[in-house]
């Protein structure tokens, strides 16, 4: 039996529809307060268990008689104040799951995150094998999905059987305005700006057919994959979005610097208006960068075939337009 955590999430929901889509029965366990997607609902073929990560006994009680498990739950946010929950979610939840498929023999998938990966120093795309330092834009996020992948390797170090995926930003009709879908949501808005950084992208239907043929490989372990399809300027990807949306292009570049000022400021306001801000000083260096990312293990491995992004992104844009 097939267990996957942080079922009700964009990539988890799609995983759930591809496996069910083959007919395999799965465990899907929630937050209490989580909705579940309507798409899912009437399938006979997932039990849905609410249980949280971060209390032990009900994650032991959900993996009873499971043999793998898909764990995709981890809390996303650039926000001081949740640092806290951050290292509560995803690294001690992850030292849960860890701990619990260790104890039973099951093996594990791990989604981490791009932002745990190290940088190249020779301006190559940067691979598996690039490591990784902390430096003082390192966000609180990408601290804790490196020491929830730390966790993973610990319980390899002590025989687990499980592989890690490092995707890049998902991207996906059904993210519905959340992570990587705030883009969207701002172009369907006009916007007229664009960092001059690049971006690794990949669609959500690609990460996780790859999650499942990695899963079905049992000869692999002790392993970690990234997950990209192509690495994209950012004006390029917001110009062919704003199209397909029927939107102007964005045509001016905005420096990081600005963009740093613009991140206190956007701080500040938030405090007032007491609600967050997507621009903080992490998400203002990362969208300035120049970041690459190498696909070469995983297509060495699979030779996977890509959705094509303009396909990706005609769907994200078919959805705004009928809005």
């Amino acid at each position: 039996m097939i267990l996957i955590t942080g079922g009700t999430g964009f990539l988890g929901s799609t995983l759930i529809r591809q496996l069910i889509d083959q007919g395999i029965d799965v465990i899907a366990i929630k937050r209490a307060q989580s909705t579940i997607p309507t798409s899912l609902l009437s399938s006979s073929l997932v039990q849905w268990i609410d249980a949280d990560i971060n209390n032990y006994f009900e994650l032991e009680d959900a993996l009873e008689g499971v043999t793998k498990v898909f764990h995709c739950a981890a809390l996303v946010s650039y926000q001081k104040k949740d640092t806290k929950a951050l290292f509560k979610v995803n690294v001690e939840g992850t030292t849960n799951v860890v701990n619990l498929c260790l104890e039973k023999g099951i093996r594990l998938l791990h989604v981490s995150s791009i932002a745990a990966l190290g940088t190249n120093r020779d301006n190559l795309p940067v691979s598996e094998k690039d490591h990784w330092e902390h430096n003082s834009l390192t966000s609180n996020y990408s601290l804790s999905k490196y020491q929830a992948e730390m966790e993973v390797w610990r319980g390899i170090t002590e025989g687990l059987s499980a592989v890690i995926v490092n995707p890049s930003v998902i991207l996906g009709a059904s993210a519905n305005g959340k992570g990587s879908g705030a883009i969207f949501s701002m172009i369907n808005k006009g916007l007229r700006f664009y960092p001059k950084g690049s971006v690794g992208v990949v669609d959500v239907e690609d990460v996780a057919a790859i999650m499942i043929q990695l899963m079905e490989r049992d000869d692999i372990s002790a392993e970690r994959y990234i997950i990209n399809h192509l690495n994209i300027s950012n004006k390029d990807l917001l110009s062919v979005a704003s199209v397909l949306m029927n939107r102007p292009e964005p045509t001016i570049e905005v420096s990081e610097t600005l963009l740093q000022i613009a991140s206190t400021v956007s701080s500040m306001l938030s405090v007032f208006k007491k609600s967050d801000t997507t621009l903080t000083k992490e998400t203002a260096a990362a969208s300035s960068a120049k970041l690459q990312y190498s696909n070469a293990k995983i297509q060495e491995l699979l030779n996977h075939s890509y959705r094509p992004l303009e396909q990706t992104l005609k769907e994200i844009a078919d959805l705004y337009n009928k809005q």
